[in-house]
């Protein structure tokens, strides 16, 4: 099985080693290469890894939406998101899905994070603040409100917003807000090697019950050791990161995968 990551930096990418772990333990002969492209190779990219036996191929910034045109089928989710993480590369063509919003879905239910009748709030706009906004809507979030450096600045990502009946506010706005349920950090703010920084204070840490941070290095950022201080349920990206992976190779085997065997490889990584 020969599958792959596209971005334009790579490096410090996890996913081999995710992957490699699973082969491992469902006795596949595999290979996960990482891929870095450039720009004007998008158009093009798909059908020479098809010709040169790809099956699945991974997708990380800055392609995450630019490669949407070059796919025979994009799934209801991706649609809905506007950004495709994943491609089957078939006879039949090549089909794109979002398996960070599955992942992500996957990691709230394994931290027990309830999402139905709570408020939320999610920093950050990028690519990923679309997959997790949309599954939160569609895990039946009472509000979800985005927070911005600057607010309604992306024309497309305030309609994608719209669509689901959220709201985007600054950084100001969020500080006037008194309580909330679930706490998203979707910015990089606080990942490695700047660890010494939090997104947001203290103080509006404390006002949530649940605080999720998408940063898997470090294990626990100052956005989670102040959620831990408060007493709120807390939950870093690392689940995830393994569980959208997992959701990948669900898609190009055609079945299944035990959540048994991501928490395996969550725990072999160092949750």
């Amino acid at each position: 099985m020969k599958l792959g990551l596209i971005g334009k930096k790579l490096s410090h990418s996890k996913s081999p080693e995710i992957h490699q772990r699973l082969f491992g333990l469902q006795h596949i002969d595999g290979t996960y290469s990482l891929l870095e492209i450039q720009p004007d190779s998008i158009e093009t990219i798909l059908s020479k890894l098809y010709h040169d036996g790809y099956e699945g191929i991974n997708v990380t910034i800055p392609y995450k939406i630019d490669i949407m045109p070059f796919l025979t089928k994009i799934s209801q989710e991706a649609v809905s998101i506007g950004a495709v993480n994943t491609i089957h590369l078939t006879d039949q063509g090549f089909f794109g899905f979002n398996t960070d919003y599955s992942g992500f879905s996957r990691s709230l239910d394994h931290a027990g994070i309830r999402i139905q009748d709570t408020d939320c709030v999610v920093l950050g706009t990028g690519g990923a603040a679309r997959a997790i906004i949309q599954s939160l809507f569609d895990k039946g979030a009472a509000s979800i409100i985005v927070v911005s450096r600057h607010p309604r600045s992306k024309p497309a990502f305030c309609k994608f917003l719209e669509q689901i009946g959220g709201r985007e506010i600054d950084y100001d706005e969020l500080a006037r807000l008194q309580t909330g349920g679930v706490l998203v950090n979707c910015t990089p703010v606080g990942m490695y090697p700047k660890m010494d920084d939090s997104p947001v204070s203290e103080d509006i840490v404390s006002r949530y019950g649940a605080v999720v941070d998408l940063i898997y290095n470090p294990r626990d950022t100052i956005f989670l050791q102040y959620g831990k201080k408060h007493g709120a349920m807390t939950l870093n990206g690392m689940y995830m990161l393994v569980a959208q992976a997992i959701g990948a190779e669900e898609i190009w085997q055609g079945k299944s995968i035990s959540s048994s065997v991501i928490e395996k490889i969550v725990k072999e990584m160092g949750e």
